[in-house]
């Protein structure tokens, strides 16, 4: 079994969206069964909520379902756990490579790394922005899921 960990900041956008977005393309290619997905955020001031509104909206757009999600905090154990940790920008990669045992840091990675094409290293948070950011963080989120999951067919 693979685990993927998907990581922001506060766990009510980009994460729970990466994580909508990959289980649905684990399911498409029938892999469902062979990779565990998860999201989480760096901050603690969301835990327990439920992904923003205006991301479900956008995600229910597209074929995607967040509302079962609920957001949490990473975790120490989080890097024992899961084989990739994907970040979804480099705040969020500091973070998480600071409070990393050493061994571990390998498996900590920009989300978009897998989506080179992109020209981008981030995917913006869409908080304090209109519609139009949620549907640009599906873009970009959608693109790297496609990259990640080729990556892990691959290997």
């Amino acid at each position: 079994m693979i685990k993927v960990l998907f990581v922001c900041l506060g766990n009510i956008c980009r994460s729970p969206t990466a994580d909508g977005v990959f289980r649905k393309k684990l399911f498409e290619q029938g892999l469902a069964d062979h990779v565990e997905v998860d999201s989480c955020g760096t901050g603690d001031w969301h835990t327990g909520k439920a992904p923003d509104q205006r991301a479900q909206a956008a995600a229910r757009k597209r074929g995607y379902d967040l509302s079962g999600l609920r957001a949490r905090t990473v975790q120490l154990s989080d890097f024992d756990t899961f084989d990739f940790i994907l970040a979804m920008d480099d705040n969020n990669l500091t973070d998480l490579l600071n409070m990393a045992p050493l061994h571990h840091h390998s498996k900590v990675r920009l989300l978009l790394d897998y989506a080179p094409v992109t020209g981008l290293k981030a995917v913006p948070d869409p908080y304090y922005e209109g519609a139009d950011g949620f549907e640009q963080v599906l873009d970009l989120v959608e693109q790297a899921c496609d990259g990640l999951l080729d990556h892990i067919k691959a290997n």
